[in-house]
């Protein structure tokens, strides 16, 4: 086995994901090529090519919010760990997650609703217009999804919660409503998805907006 380096391995299982792409008859739209890879990438699963359900210009759209500086907002540390810090700062932005707060989980007592909803009401009074990426929590995605529907406007939805209890269901509504609001989503449809892929996905659209203005990842 050669010793590579990272960027080595990276590009070899980028050419590989290609290759088995092409293998199972499956080609990805251009906008979407390198969120999917990435994805793929992350979980070394190719149902993603299939899962991944994209409203119209997302990726353009969530390109052009992190170029103006639009801040992330995650539903777990997991997520906000795997997300690409550099890539951020050089466009500007900044991420937050707010379920380990102690008013959020205190709030949540109060009204007698989950974190992750509490988590997403603070973060939508101070950072409305940001990028959500929901990578576990559905209860999370759906109160989004509500605030939309009450005149949120976020940059952009990424949504692929993971597990049993709630998470197609959340996924379903999610897309509906941002397609009648015209908000734009990235979702992970079915029962696949986690804090890894919202993170891929994110960095995924990082790495091509730095691109586009000539910063190295």
């Amino acid at each position: 086995m050669k010793h590579i380096l990272p960027e080595d391995i990276e590009q070899t299982s980028m050419s590989i994901i290609a290759q088995e792409l092409g293998e199972r008859g499956i080609v990805l739209p251009k906008e979407h090529d390198a969120v999917v890879k990435r994805v793929i990438h992350t979980t070394a699963d190719f149902d993603f090519a299939r899962n991944l359900s994209f409203t119209p210009n997302a990726v353009d759209l969530a390109k052009a919010a992190l170029l103006r500086g639009a801040a992330i907002v995650t539903d777990t540390n997991m997520a906000r760990a795997g997300i690409s810090k550099p890539a951020l700062t050089k466009l500007g932005g900044q991420i937050r997650c707010f379920m380990a707060d102690e008013d959020v989980a205190r709030a949540a007592r109060e009204k007698g609703t989950t974190r992750a909803m509490a988590a997403m009401e603070k973060a939508v009074r101070q950072y409305p217009n940001a990028v959500f990426a929901i990578g576990n929590a559905p209860t999370a995605l759906l109160r989004i999804a509500e605030l939309i529907e009450e005149g949120l406007q976020p940059a952009l939805v990424i949504g692929v919660p993971v597990g049993f209890v709630n998470v197609v269901e959340s996924k379903k509504v999610a897309l509906t409503v941002c397609q009648a609001n015209g908000i734009p989503a990235i979702l992970a449809m079915g029962r696949k998805g986690g804090s890894g892929v919202a993170a891929a996905v994110c960095n995924a659209l990082l790495y091509q907006a730095a691109e586009e203005i000539g910063l190295v990842n």
